[in-house]
């Protein structure tokens, strides 16, 4: 033991975190964890009570009364959630493929030395991060010049590029990829685009699997996009329809018509609060699912730059 703390000098020493220091870290940590996990149980909670418990007892992390009354409703709701799911599934899937491409294939041309427009097109990307257009300005180029309204590409074409998920991807080819790997490639007579498919995004799955979780996320759960540009009821996303049930219970009555439903009877007997609940687990259980399988290169990722030994 005197060996050990003898041997522990210098960085060693100054880096050493004590025993009271590390028990506090592991409680802030515990404390940040239930945090994030409660709001999840509590929502689960109540998407498993009945409607007269939530009525008359409140919120509770354990149902008063169970009942699966509002998942059994949903199910009974077949074409409008199989229609909003397919859309979020469509949107997230293509969105995310090409938002992958397009932003790991500009940090690759932003990260080349020797690429001519490298330092005006740097600040092009940079000032949209620091300076924003404003709401106005994107509503009219996407709904007006682009044509967008009423676009299943109105929910993806806006969120495909970020200017903050290029930069981590140039920092990344800049910090990782050697400068001789391309150069020995252009030597053998191999195009851009064939270094870049062929050389550079196989050995870059951790920005790739990075950029690919922060689309996901953000085009599984956007919404805003949606009160923006889409009229049409049959284009809306399950976050969407979530968003209509939280300002509006009436949402979901609105295809009472078509499904041989009067609008009055179907507004009287659906399960208002848990459905909100159920239909917010449902939209969080598949990123929950995901996540784990990208947390190794999503951790990865997030420290390029940082010094390797």
């Amino acid at each position: 033991m005197a060996s050990i703390a003898k041997d522990q000098t210098g960085l060693d020493k100054f880096n050493r975190v004590g025993k009271g220091i590390n028990v506090m870290f592991h409680l802030i940590f515990i404390l940040l964890a239930l945090l994030c996990v409660v709001p999840l149980l509590v929502v689960l909670s109540i998407s498993f009570s009945s409607e007269d418990s939530i009525r008359q007892a409140g919120y509770h992390m354990i149902p008063t009364e169970f009942s699966a009354e509002s998942y059994s409703y949903i199910a009974q709701q077949g074409t409008m959630i199989l229609r909003a799911l397919g859309v979020s599934v469509f949107v997230t899937v293509v969105g995310t493929v090409l938002g992958v491409l397009l932003t790991t294939s500009m940090g690759y041309v932003l990260s080349q030395p020797n690429y001519k427009l490298k330092g005006l097109l740097t600040w092009v990307v940079f000032i949209p991060m620091v300076f924003n257009g404003g709401l106005v300005s994107s509503y009219y180029i996407n709904a007006n010049l682009l044509g967008l309204k009423d676009s299943i590409w109105a929910l993806i074409l806006p969120l495909a590029v970020s200017s903050f998920n290029v930069i981590i991807c140039k920092t990344f080819f800049r910090s990782t990829i050697p400068d001789g790997l391309v150069e020995s490639a252009e030597i053998d007579g191999a195009s851009q685009l064939r270094i870049f498919f062929s050389i550079i995004l196989p050995i870059s799955l951790p920005v790739v699997a990075t950029i690919g979780l922060f689309l996901c996320f953000a085009y599984w759960n956007d919404w805003f996009q949606s009160m923006l540009y889409i009229n049409n009821q049959n284009l809306y996303s399950l976050q969407a329809l979530l968003n209509n049930l939280m300002s509006n219970v009436d949402a979901l009555a609105q295809n009472a018509s078509s499904m041989g439903v009067s609008y009055a009877t179907l507004v009287a007997t659906m399960p208002k609060e848990t459905a909100r609940m159920a239909i917010a687990i449902l939209i969080v259980l598949p990123v929950a699912c995901a996540y784990p399988f990208f947390q190794k290169y999503f951790i990865s990722g997030l420290t390029v730059g940082a010094i390797k030994g």
